[in-house]
């Protein structure tokens, strides 16, 4: 039962939101992204992590995404959301959750030589059951620094680009802290059309109390943008949780319309 329960409450929201990467906004300029996500589980990775227990768990998440460039080398951002979702936990009964957060902060560019070397720090505020800063049915927070690395280049003659992060979260006890490592890969097929591939991996550590023990979450997203407008796109993809520890067998569909002046 208390991995089931620690496996709810990490899964009910995904990884770090997906559209913060290292480059920065011009000065004046601003972008914005909402997306939809919906998802299912039957299983959930266990202590040792295999796939073996049996869950019922659906979710529905609404996400913003809001950056504004303060100067060319600072990009202020916020993000509210909303959660919705539906689980057994082991039992027979189904606990349906509602809950919003709201994470605030900025990206700073520090080099620009090879690539873009960014550091991005944050702070989030969330209702019960929100990801990372939930703690047993309570409210949490959390503060989160990133180092992000982005660069762009040429792939068969299409524009393309990497971009790798890592972040450490320190969460509201008795929540477990939290390592994330993540990559973006990108590939502009045609000037409309941008073909994405990520990898997402979150890893607990640190000290942890009831009811939570550790985790880890190891998901891969495709997606594909297509520009409409020069300032209009939307983006649809699908995405799976390959591996895991004490946490749900999770795999759902996402779009994302993006907005960029």
């Amino acid at each position: 039962m208390r991995a089931l329960l620690t496996a709810f409450l990490a899964a009910a929201l995904p990884v770090q939101a997906a559209w913060a990467s290292a480059w920065t906004l011009d000065r004046g300029h601003w972008q914005v992204f909402t997306g939809v996500t919906t998802s299912r589980a039957k299983h959930s990775f266990d202590h040792d992590g295999r796939p073996s227990e049996a869950v019922v768990f659906s979710k529905m998440l609404v996400q913003n995404w809001m950056e504004y460039g303060l100067t060319d080398a600072v990009t202020l951002f916020a993000s509210p959301e909303y959660v919705t979702a539906e689980t057994d936990m082991g039992r027979q009964d189904l606990a349906r959750v509602h809950s919003a957060s709201f994470e605030a902060g900025l990206r700073i560019l520090l080099l620009t030589r090879i690539g873009m070397l960014s550091l991005q720090a944050s702070g989030k505020t969330a209702g019960a059951f929100d990801m990372s800063v939930s703690a047993s049915g309570a409210a949490g927070r959390q503060f989160e620094l990133r180092l992000l690395y982005g660069r762009g280049f040429k792939l068969l003659r299409h524009n393309a680009f990497l971009d790798i992060q890592a972040a450490e979260r320190w969460i509201q006890r008795p929540r477990p802290n939290e390592l994330t490592l993540d990559a973006t890969a990108g590939l502009w097929l045609t000037k409309d059309d941008l073909v994405m591939v990520q990898n997402f991996n979150m890893f607990s550590h640190g000290a942890t109390g009831p009811p939570y023990q550790h985790y880890r979450l190891h998901k891969l997203q495709a997606s594909l943008v297509e520009r409409i407008t020069p300032r209009w796109s939307v983006q649809s993809g699908y995405f799976l949780a390959f591996a895991g520890r004490n946490i749900v067998q999770e795999q759902g569909f996402l779009t994302t319309i993006w907005y960029r002046t």
